[in-house]
């Protein structure tokens, strides 16, 4: 069973996508994209999950297609420590983010939106999507 609302999250070491799901968890929507450089992300996480009352967090994680992890997911784990330190009540499900970015850029571009439009909401539809793939697996 599923904790809802939950917060996915699209890890780069420039920008972190965040999406939320409704109070009950049915729909995901874009939240956020954190830049690094300027803001905490852990602190500006913190901040989310206390104003939407985030019962799980959602993190993507780079799966090679052999099925394996490499230093890129090792990034992603090391952050996630980060954050299960800093809010160490809230469950962390991992979900194989294989192909996240790519169909995000396919659903702005069907949407009308050119490449450059994409890069300020990239990370922020990556993170939907994270969170769509995990709420899909709960209805499955």
């Amino acid at each position: 069973m599923n904790q809802h609302p939950a917060l996915g999250i699209d890890y780069g070491d420039a920008r972190i996508g965040i999406a939320a799901t409704d109070p009950v968890g049915i729909m995901a929507h874009p939240v956020e994209t954190i830049h690094c450089q300027q803001t905490d992300p852990i602190s500006r996480i913190s901040e989310i999950v206390k104003q939407r009352d985030i019962k799980t967090l959602v993190i993507g994680i780079p799966i090679r297609m052999n099925g394996e992890e490499g230093s890129a997911a090792a990034k992603v784990r090391a952050f996630a420590e980060k954050l299960h330190t800093a809010l160490p009540h809230l469950p962390i499900v991992y979900i194989d983010e294989c192909l996240t970015t790519v169909i995000a850029q396919e659903k702005l571009h069907a949407a009308g939106k050119k490449a450059k439009q994409f890069r300020p909401i990239i990370d922020q539809v990556a993170a939907v999507e994270i969170l769509s793939t995990w709420l899909d697996s709960t209805y499955c």
